[in-house]
């Protein structure tokens, strides 16, 4: 079979099966690298495929009240990354990732490296959290003095940096400001070090919040939600109060404006925001 027959195929479960565009997707991906790895078959072109069409969703964003009741069901580091989350338009992994070194409580701002992308960019610090996070990073540094005296103390640092600088791995600037509990072994380099905290936890405890609220808007019992609800509603909230459009485009670091514009559509919905005859 070649691309005649795959074409067939993937057209086929797009008409006759219709699945997701995900789906016919991952079977694509699927057949050409059997064809490319297993099979020794470059393939060509597959002409006149009829692709699924993916559904157009809007996120689901919780009122400022909605969003305070979750926040208020967080405690400890769960509720410090949730405010950074909501507080500074994080994606989860920006959160977990973030370095001592990239938070500066003098200028209140928070800089994203390596975001999607792979740009850097900044954002604000809320009041609220400086107090609270500057008694995390306490913590980490005495769980770093901790490590680097029973012989560990390093962390992940991206690209050749480490290779040009040997100890940059151990400074404290570097360090994680969400650690894991546990030393654990780098799959990359096979280095027995502290990474940062997994983002499953982060995740269940806001399923738990949410749970306790009661609140029950599409979408709020998705695991695979709540790490962007606070983003969504940082965004949504921000254009509420009247901030423009290309400073919250700025601050949750979208390349595309259209990206961004998603948030106002949101805020016309309703009948795209006329009222209805039924409240005269």
């Amino acid at each position: 079979m070649g691309e005649k027959e795959i074409n067939e195929f993937l057209t086929h479960l797009a008409v006759k099966e219709n699945v997701a565009a995900s789906t016919q997707n991952q079977a694509l991906c699927a057949i050409v690298f059997l064809y490319k790895h297993v099979l020794k078959i470059e393939l060509g072109d597959f002409g006149e495929l009829v692709w699924a069409k993916k559904p157009k969703k809007e996120p689901v964003v919780f009122t400022k009240n909605e969003t305070d009741r979750i926040l208020d069901q967080l405690s400890g580091n769960y509720w410090l990354m949730a405010m950074l989350l909501y507080g500074s338009g994080l994606r989860l992994i920006e959160c977990l990732r973030l370095r001592i070194k990239d938070i500066d409580f003098f200028y209140k701002q928070v800089t994203i490296r390596d975001g999607k992308g792979q740009k850097d960019r900044i954002s604000m610090l809320a009041e609220k959290i400086i107090e609270p996070l500057k008694q995390q990073i306490e913590k980490v540094k005495k769980l770093h003095q901790k490590d680097i005296k029973n012989g560990y103390g390093s962390v992940y640092i991206p690209f050749a940096l480490e290779r040009k600088y040997p100890n940059v791995s151990k400074e404290f600037g570097w360090q994680y400001v969400f650690p894991a509990s546990k030393i654990s072994i780098d799959q990359r380099s096979g280095v027995k070090r502290r990474h940062h905290i997994d983002e499953t936890v982060l995740q269940k405890a806001v399923k738990q919040a949410i749970r306790k609220t009661g609140i029950t808007k599409h979408g709020s019992c998705h695991i695979l939600f709540e790490h962007r609800l606070f983003r969504h509603s940082f965004a949504t909230h921000l254009i509420q109060r009247g901030q423009d459009i290309r400073t919250v485009q700025e601050l949750l670091g979208h390349s595309n404006l259209e990206t961004t514009q998603i948030y106002t559509h949101i805020l016309q919905k309703g009948g795209l925001g006329v009222k209805s005859p039924a409240d005269d």
